[in-house]
């Protein structure tokens, strides 16, 4: 049988030379980590390579991404599959080995990690979820739930402003079943950090109300076993084990040095390194007593079939349970859903009123969350002006599990990030609110989620200089455009109560990605549909008032702006002007729509269109071409009421129809 350190050596033959045949790379942390790693997923991670997407696996993240050639050497020696041949193929396009982790490239891959402290951020929302999902699924005797959150991260993990976010909410949470290993190496890209990180993180960790273990020799596998055995020991809190390493171990001219984090050690170094390590082996070549000495598959089989076991006794037991865990495992809606919207949309449409679409925001949620259990919502200290919570909230806290709704106090990026774990973890549907402005706040999360395609629902209310008193620092003016050019990100902003029911429904169906939701403060009018345009709704544009023949001019318009292309339109139809009006709250879901469609609502011998938004106007030159005209705000917003700020942008219904009437004159 291998010794532990050969074991952990076979990792380090990988890593290194996997960088050095892509000739880039970090060879460091795998190299440092190592021992490490070959503890935890040897003795303690719960997990099955046969079956990565098993429901109550531990959860492995690698929040220092950099080092992803420690995570693909894991993932092919415990015998996922990650062959040899993607090992070589480390870096190179289309591989299952990318130089970053990413979600859904190789099995085994838990999220998408690189930007530092991000995937530490995912680990507390994963964390999370497992706590809440017991709570809510586990039966005395029955405990179908019950797996820990492992999270391995670096210096500049807990540099970035992100870890503290998460990591205070995470021991607020008492989130016992989080363990972070904490790479103390002292080394990050510019060299030896002490002269730019000197924070002493377990006093930092132990504020937060974290476990830490301090101190443990990174390289001693009974030391780290001890080590793991007593975080794992402490149920209410978070764990933090201090781990003591050499970044690049083994490399005997470039161990300890920065000259090894981020590039190939080199062919001499790395046949140096062989020899002083004692792995003889060629490069890429693992002897058989290695990969019997890993096993994961066989252990990965044994544990598999004994949950089976656990849940068939369950299931016995629990039947309705069961199948609403199965349900929600599988991130099926439930059977009552479409008569739930049909209820909700036609209560919305007959009633008519005038209201902010953060109001008919949150009334779209008191109609939808009580069929959705997995519905978790929150908000970044704004829950009575985001509108977030319904009647049936219940707050989670460190002792109260059983509930789905969140504070995440002022911590915009770390709510998206944990947002993102959550929804990754699977079993819920986590959407969490804050002003539009400070989604720039929380913009490289909202980004990763786009990446990952995870279904992360963000609410932004305060879309637009429609917030009025509070200014330019909290107008949002480029946030709508700029969030519509993420990709895979689709961006609702609906103009009454009826389009904010259909973008949530869009949202809460959408599996394949996050969705953006932005909703006034200020109030709108409702307006009048026929059953075909609230059906047209969800096509993301389309067109909300018509004219007989040829329209001599299109007007479209979203949000708060749709009621200002109404009366321009019926001033403009009095002096006899022929005029369309297509609300567009969604114009990815519209540009998704086949040809005939965008044809039939946006003519391509209607040359005479208008755009209107309270934003920048760039994005919508697609739309109006290069005859057309686009109404909107090129500068930052004023303090002033919101009508005045309106009008002083001229962003009034007159002004539309004056320059709607000008464009055909």
């Amino acid at each position: 049988m291998p010794s532990r350190r050969e074991l952990a050596n076979a990792i380090r033959a990988l890593s290194m030379d996997a960088v050095q045949k892509a000739k880039s790379g970090h060879p460091g942390a795998p190299m440092g980590m190592a021992d490490i790693a070959e503890v935890l997923w040897n003795d303690f991670l719960k997990h099955n390579p046969n079956n990565p997407q098993w429901a109550d696996r531990d959860r492995f993240v690698l929040s220092n991404g950099h080092g992803s050639m420690l995570l693909y050497s894991l993932l092919h020696l415990s015998g996922y599959d990650v062959s040899m041949e993607d090992i070589k193929q480390f870096r190179q396009l289309h591989s299952k080995t990318p130089g970053h982790p990413e979600y859904g490239y190789a099995p085994g891959v838990e999220t998408t990690t690189g930007p530092l402290g991000q995937g530490l951020s995912n680990a507390v929302g994963m964390a999370l979820a497992e706590k809440i999902l017991a709570s809510q699924f586990n039966r005395d005797g029955h405990e179908i739930v019950d797996h820990y959150t492992y999270v391995f991260l670096g210096d500049g993990c807990l540099m970035e402003g992100i870890s503290h976010e998460s990591c205070s909410l995470a021991g607020t949470w008492g989130l016992g079943k989080l363990v972070a290993f904490y790479d103390d190496n002292g080394i990050s890209i510019d060299g030896d950090v002490a002269g730019w990180f000197t924070d002493d993180t377990p006093k930092r960790f132990e504020a937060y109300g974290w476990h830490v273990v301090r101190s443990v020799d990174g390289h001693d596998p009974e030391a780290m076993r001890q080590a793991i055995e007593e975080a794992r020991s402490v149920t209410d809190k978070p764990s933090l084990i201090c781990c003591k390493t050499l970044i690049g171990y083994g490399a005997p001219n470039l161990a300890g040095s920065h000259d090894c984090h981020g590039a190939p050690l080199g062919e001499d170094e790395i046949a140096a390194t062989r020899d002083k390590l004692g792995w003889s082996h060629p490069p890429f070549e693992i002897p058989e007593e290695i990969y019997e000495g890993w096993n994961g598959a066989e252990k990965g089989r044994a544990a598999e079939a004994a949950w089976d076991e656990k849940f068939a006794a369950y299931k016995a037991a629990y039947p309705e349970l069961a199948a609403e865990f199965q349900r929600r495992l599988q991130n099926k809606l439930p059977e009552n859903w479409e008569a739930t919207v049909t209820e909700a949309l036609q209560a919305a449409d007959s009633k008519a009123e005038k209201i902010a679409t953060r109001k008919a925001s949150q009334n779209a949620i008191e109609a939808y969350a009580p069929v959705l259990p997995e519905l978790l919502g929150g908000s970044a200290d704004l829950t009575g002006s985001n509108l977030t919570h319904w009647s049936g909230s219940k707050v989670i806290g460190k002792t109260i599990a059983e509930g789905n709704y969140l504070h995440y106090g002022v911590r915009e990026f770390g709510m998206s990030a944990i947002m993102n774990g959550i929804a990754l973890h699977g079993g819920f549907i986590p959407y969490g609110g804050t002003f539009l402005m400070f989604s720039e706040y929380a913009r490289n999360a909202v980004r990763m989620s786009a990446l990952m395609g995870v279904q992360s629902i963000f609410v932004y209310t305060h879309d637009s200089i429609g917030l009025g008193e509070d200014g330019p620092t909290h107008q949002a003016v480029e946030q709508a455009a700029t969030l519509r050019y993420i990709p895979r990100m689709s961006v609702w902003r609906p103009c009454d109560a009826v389009e904010s029911l259909v973008a949530w429904r869009a949202a809460i169906e959408r599996k394949e990605g996050p969705t953006s939701m932005l909703f006034s403060r200020q109030g709108v009018p409702p307006q009048k549909r026929t059953p075909k345009q609230i059906e047209d709704i969800r096509r993301g544009g389309y067109i909300l008032r018509d004219t007989d023949g040829r329209p001599d001019v299109i007007i479209m318009a979203t949000g708060s702006e749709v009621a200002l292309a109404m009366e321009a339109a019926e001033t403009l139809a009095g002096k006899g002007i022929k005029v369309r009006v297509v609300s567009m709250p969604c114009t990815d879901v519209f540009d998704a729509q086949d040809e005939t469609y965008r044809e039939a609502v946006l003519p391509s011998d209607v040359r005479a269109r208008l755009a209107v938004e309270a934003g920048v106007t760039d994005y919508w030159r697609k739309y109006v071409g290069l005859e057309g005209k686009v109404l909107g705000i090129d500068t930052f917003g004023e303090s002033a009421p919101a009508p005045e700020v309106y009008k002083h942008f001229g962003l009034t219904p007159e002004n539309l129809a004056k320059i709607a009437e000008d464009m055909i004159s």
